[in-house]
């Protein structure tokens, strides 16, 4: 066994990295090095409930400093890797200093994608990944505020749920003709539009964004058909992008994140990776996927743990992720893509049904809005041939 081992990313999949492996019993040296000057901590409330200054920044934290005190972790923070040396076994930070490793787990996660258009530089053009762009977007939070967000995902509606609950007035823009239109069927994109049309947002649909206006800071953004649209702040919602360029400049194999076998382990076999950052063959669903999702940084994360310390689990996980927006909750199990139908149980109009999605007659994924029965069911019969009294009524 390893006598040290290093983790390069200290969120969700490096925190659990740390945890599983004192509890598999590795009494070897551990450091966990992040570029946050901050405790590791769950990202999911960012757009959520620490947006809205409902909860502190202490109740993100995964776990106390203790933990990693009476655990022996040595944390690093605010101080990232910049430079992997696979042939010394070592990682450079930014400060200068090196990092020897015999075992080496990377778990960067992701970062925002960048809007390629004139004015994305502009202040008050922001994205929300981390503690820092929410304290960034707070100052603009404030009743009356005008807020332009480009990308009708997960991360822009939840966002521009929060600032309708605050008094903002919100433009959502969209390039697709409805939201979510890759992940989600239209029975659940239009309850999703009406919920948010109902409470004051206004959307711009099949438009791209042609640039952002203003001296040196935010004034308006010029949509493709000409539309301009005045406010104060622009939150760039486009999705996100995994950090592998670290593993790629080391000579890893990458392909819109780091590539690993069943066990977590790289193409280096010293080097293991887990999280958002990485993609796998999913045996379940028949191609490589990549996951951004709290249940997929615990779970690989426990599994390269394991195979840290010599056992062979082989990971194919069934992905569950979650939304709120104002008073709903979606739960999705599964992945959609692919689907050939998708079948609605229950009327949107009550504010609580769930969709059926199937792929050769077979259950691959379920949207659930105010319906947890639905979704927990899901997760146990999921990929079993679909029939009406497979799920529960709505």
């Amino acid at each position: 066994m390893a006598e040290k081992i290093v983790v390069v990313g200290a969120g969700q999949a490096g925190s659990q990295v740390v945890q599983s492996l004192r509890q598999k019993g590795f009494e070897g040296d551990l450091v966990l090095i992040g570029d946050e000057p901050h405790l590791p901590y769950q990202r999911p409330p960012l757009s959520k409930k620490f947006l809205k200054g409902e909860v502190s920044e202490e109740t993100l934290y995964l776990r106390p400093k203790e933990f990693y005190e009476i655990n022996k972790v040595e944390l690093v923070s605010g101080d990232p890797v910049v430079r992997i040396d696979r042939a010394a076994k070592t990682v450079q930070l930014k400060s200068g200093n090196s990092v020897a490793y015999d075992k080496l787990v990377l778990t960067t996660g992701t970062k925002a994608r960048d809007l390629p258009i004139e004015g994305a530089s502009l202040e008050g053009v922001m994205s929300l990944r981390g503690i820092a762009d929410v304290e960034a977007l707070r100052p603009f939070l404030a009743p009356g505020k005008r807020a332009v967000i480009i990308g009708g995902g997960y991360i822009g509606l939840e966002v521009g749920s929060v600032a309708r609950d605050l008094g903002l007035e919100v433009k959502i823009v969209e390039l697709q003709d409805r939201l979510l239109k890759r992940v989600v069927s239209e029975d659940v994109a239009g309850f999703f539009h009406e919920l948010h049309e109902t409470r004051g947002v206004s959307f711009h649909y099949g438009v791209g964004v042609e640039r952002i206006e203003g001296e040196n800071k935010v004034e308006a953004v010029l949509l493709s058909d000409g539309t301009r649209l005045e406010c104060d702040f622009v939150l760039a919602a486009v999705g996100a992008v995994p950090n592998d360029t670290l593993a790629a400049e080391a000579g890893l194999e990458v392909d819109d994140g780091i590539i690993v076998d069943g066990h977590g382990q790289t193409s280096d076999e010293d080097v293991w990776a887990c999280g958002d950052c990485v993609r796998f063959f999913s045996q379940r669903y028949g191609r490589s996927i990549r996951l951004e999702s709290v249940q997929n940084a615990i779970d690989q994360a426990k599994t390269v743990a394991a195979s840290m310390m010599n056992e062979t689990p082989d990971y194919d996980p069934l992905p569950w992720f979650w939304s709120d927006q104002y008073d709903v909750k979606l739960q999705i199990a599964g992945l959609s893509h692919g689907y050939e139908e998708a079948i609605t149980v229950g009327s949107p109009a009550s504010g609580s049904f769930y969709v059926a999605y199937l792929k050769d007659g077979k259950l691959v994924c379920v949207d659930s809005i105010n319906h947890p029965r639905s979704h927990m069911m899901a997760r146990r019969v999921m990929g079993q041939d679909w029939n009406e009294d497979l799920l529960p009524p709505a």
